[in-house]
């Protein structure tokens, strides 16, 4: 399953929404609930987020490497996995409905499915983007020159997960929240007020979402890429049952909540770490 994250303007508001409409059909069986992170693999996505924290400095004006090994210290500290699951497994007991967990596992325990996970699931944990990106952009180019049809069903595909809209609006809230925490610990100055701040980012949405779009369709091709066509076909026909569309609205707001959550967590934490001492 790729995730993105999709900005709902508040997970609590959509996790008290679904708790509403389906209250006595909640999914609150921990070992259902682990079995639902592992089918999906939803679990090595939450996994990823740390991966993220990498470009978490460039949006203070600060290189990674000023800091050594201290950084990789405090990333660990901070995205630890284990806070990351239970807080999913917390949210998800109170939202997670048996009807939206048997559908999805139903899926993605099937031969496809578990095919489908592991190959996004390594997806996630690949560190190298630049070469995936690389490869997956000449795969596009590809598809593009011999008129394929799968490249439409590729874009169903991100479509789907709500890739790119949903996604511009996730990466945007998380980068005003980190950047207010960053500057109430004196971490940072931040000379504009967080209104003129959010409206400051919202110019650049166009170049954003047009980089994004182009990035998750390459990332897209080169995933699936051991994928047939109709393979292709099938689990774009699937995602976008309404079903499993609650399902991704769901995990999309869970890991949007989880992210921004480490993301305050680590602006912090800043004030506190010093420059490595072998620089």
């Amino acid at each position: 399953m790729t995730f993105s994250i999709r900005a709902c303007f508040g997970v609590l508001a959509l996790v008290a929404t679904l708790v509403t409409g389906h209250a006595t059909a909640k999914t609150n069986d921990p070992d259902r609930l682990e079995a639902f992170l592992e089918a999906t693999g939803f679990d090595v996505a939450l996994e990823s987020i740390r991966l993220s924290a990498e470009s978490a400095p460039a949006m203070l004006g600060i290189e990674t490497e000023d800091f050594g090994s201290e950084w990789t210290r405090l990333a660990d500290e901070v995205f630890d996995t284990e806070l990351m699951h239970n807080e999913a497994i917390d949210i998800l007991s109170e939202a997670l409905t048996d009807e939206l967990l048997d559908h999805a596992v139903d899926f993605y325990t099937s031969d496809l499915g578990r095919r489908l996970v592991a190959v996004e699931n390594a997806s996630h944990m690949d560190d190298d983007d630049g070469l995936r990106q690389e490869a997956g952009q000449a795969i596009v180019a590809g598809l593009v020159q011999i008129g394929s049809p799968r490249l439409e069903e590729l874009k169903r595909l991100n479509s789907a997960t709500g890739s790119e809209d949903a996604s511009v609006h996730a990466i945007q809230e998380v980068q005003v929240r980190f950047l207010m925490a960053a500057a109430a610990a004196g971490v940072i100055e931040l000379r504009m007020e967080e209104e003129d701040l959010r409206e400051s980012l919202k110019t650049q949405e166009g170049e954003l979402r047009r980089g994004m779009k182009v990035a998750g369709l390459a990332g897209s091709a080169y995933t699936y890429q051991a994928f047939s066509d109709d393979e292709i076909t099938a689990y774009a026909d699937a995602l976008e049952n309404p079903t499993m569309q609650q399902v991704y609205e769901l995990m999309n707001a869970v890991q949007f909540q989880i992210m921004s959550d480490r993301y305050e967590a680590l602006a912090a934490r800043l004030q506190g770490l010093q420059p490595s001492q072998e620089l």
